[in-house]
C-alpha cells in the first residue's frame, strides 16, 4: 500500500524562486521544527515542509511498519505536486532535513539524485542508533503512547540551558511529540531500525553540507563527519552549543547555512577538494587509520579535520608535480627535523604504502642524521625499527 504523507506549503509561489524542501525529526512536525527558520528564508525561497507518518498533518500508516525508502518516495510525490503548482515539474530542488528527515534526505540523494541541486543533512547519520534500540522504543510507544518519550526526548533534543532559555520553543516541540500518533511514531522507529546506507555514501555526488550540533548525543559530530567524508562533494559544519534540533535551537545559523546552499556559496571547489583529499588520505594512510580519525571527530576537532583534508590532502598531496614516493621522502625528512614523532610513525607506514622500500627509508633517515642532527635521527631510527619490524617482509 502506498504511504500517504502531507506537506505544509510555508511559502510556495512560482518557479522564479528556488524550492527548498524541509524534513522533520522523529517526534516533531515540520511546522514545529522549522517555525523559526521559515520567516528568515521566506523572502528568498519557496519552502515546502513535510510530515512523517502519524506526525503533524500526515495520517498514520496503514500497517505497523514502513521504510525510509517508502517515506522518501512519498516525499518525492509531494515535491511533484508542489512543482506542478509552481510550474517547474522535474526541475532540481534543494533539501534540508533533521535526524529522521536527514536520513530520508540521504535516501532521496541515492534514489533520485537528478532531482536535487543540493542538500543540508542536519543531526543525522547514514545509520542512527541500533536496530535493537529502535525496536524496543517502537514496542514501548506502540503500547503506551508518545508521552513516554517526553523526558528522554527533552534530554536528547536540547543542549544544556536551552530548556530554561527558550521554554516556548521547547513547549511547541514537545506538544508535537505528544500529539504524534503512536503507531506512526513506532513505524518510523522501525524504518530507522532497518536504515543503513553507510556503504553507499560514495554514490552521493550531490553537493551537500553535513550540519552537526556540538552537544548532540544521538547523532554526534562523528556521525556527520562520516557523511562528509563518504559523500563525494560534502562539507562539515559544526554548530556550537547546539544538540539534536539545530533548526529550533539556532535558527539563525541554520538559515545562514541554507542561504549559502541556495546561493551556491558553499563552494564547488571545496567539496571537490575535500572529496579528492579523502580519497588520497585513504590511499596513503589506509582505511583503518582514516576511519579511526573520522570516528574520533568531535566538535573541537571537526574544523581542523576538514582543514587538513581539504588542504593538506586535497590541495598538496594531489598535486602532480612530484610522485607520492617523493612526497613521502620529503615528509619523513620534515617530520624528523621538526621532532614530530607520532606523525613520523604514521608516515613511515604511509611511505611503505607509497612504494618506498625499507632500504630507501633507512637511507632517508641516514641523510637526516647529517642535516637534522644525530640525536633526531637516532630517535627516528628507533621508531622506524618498530614500524618496519611489524611486517616481516618490510623488515627484510
Amino acid at each position: 500500500m502506498t504511504l500517504e504523507l502531507r506537506g505544509t506549503g510555508f511559502a510556495v509561489r512560482d518557479a522564479s524562486r528556488p524550492l527548498l524542501v524541509l524534513g522533520p525529526s522523529l517526534g516533531t512536525s515540520a511546522a514545529a521544527l522549522w517555525a523559526d527558520v521559515v520567516p528568515l528564508l521566506a523572502a528568498e525561497a519557496d519552502l515546502l515542509g513535510w510530515d512523517l507518518p502519524g506526525h503533524g498533518a500526515s495520517p498514520a500508516p496503514a500497517g505497523p511498519s514502513t521504510t525510509v525508502e517508502e517515506i522518501a518516495d512519498a516525499v518525492l510525490g509531494l515535491i511533484d505536486d508542489a512543482q506542478a503548482e509552481r510550474g517547474d515539474p522535474g526541475a532540481p530542488v534543494w533539501y534540508a532535513g533533521d535526524s529522521a528527515g536527514g536520513a530520508v534526505g540521504l535516501q532521496l540523494l541515492l534514489d533520485a539524485p537528478d532531482r536535487f541541486a543540493g542538500a543540508a543533512l542536519i543531526s543525522t547519520g547514514a545509520r542512527i542508533g541500533t536496530p535493537e534500540g529502535w525496536e524496543e522504543r517502537a514496542a514501548l510507544v506502540e503500547q503506551a503512547g508518545t508521552p513516554t518519550q517526553v523526558i528522554g526526548s527533552t534530554e536528547r533534543w536540547f543542549a544544556p540551558g536551552f530548556v530554561e532559555r527558550e521554554p516556548q520553543v521547547v513547549t511547541r516541540l514537545l506538544a508535537s511529540l505528544q500529539t504524534a500518533d503512536r503507531h506512526g511514531y513506532a513505524a518510523v522507529c522501525r524504518a530507522l531500525a532497518a536504515f543503513d546506507v553507510r556503504t553507499r555514501l560514495g554514490e552521493i555526488a550531490t553537493p551537500l553540507v553535513a550540519v552537526a550540533g556540538s552537544d548532540d548525543r544521538p547523532t554526534p559530530v562523528s556521525s556527520l563527519a562520516a557523511i562528509a567524508a563518504g559523500a563525494r562533494r560534502a562539507r562539515l559544519r559544526v554548530l556550537e552549543g547546539v544538540a539534536h534540533l539545530p533548526p529550533a535551537e539556532d535558527p539563525e545559523a541554520v538559515a545562514a547555512i541554507l542561504r549559502e546552499l541556495l546561493a551556491g556559496r558553499l563552494g564547488a571547489s571545496d567539496p571537490e577538494r575535500a572529496a579528492a583529499g579523502f580519497a588520497v588520505r585513504r590511499e596513503v594512510l589506509g582505511d583503518a587509520h582514516v576511519d579511526r580519525a573520522i570516528g574520533a571527530t568531535s566538535a573541537t576537532t571537526a574544523e581542523f579535520q576538514d582543514l587538513i583534508t581539504r588542504y593538506a590532502w586535497g590541495e598538496i598531496w594531489t598535486r602532480p608535480g612530484i610522485d607520492r614516493r617523493m612526497r613521502s621522502a620529503v615528509t619523513l625528512t620534515a617530520l624528523v627535523a621538526g621532532g614530530h614523532w607520532a606523525e613520523l610513525e604514521m608516515h613511515l607506514r604511509a611511505a611503505l604504502r607509497n612504494g618506498l622500500s625499507p632500504a630507501e627509508i633507512r637511507e632517508i633517515l641516514l641523510q637526516t642524521a647529517i642535516y637534522c642532527s644525530v640525536p633526531s635521527a637516532n630517535h627516528a631510527f628507533g621508531i622506524a625499527d618498530r614500524v618496519l619490524g611489524e611486517d616481516g617482509e618490510a623488515a627484510r
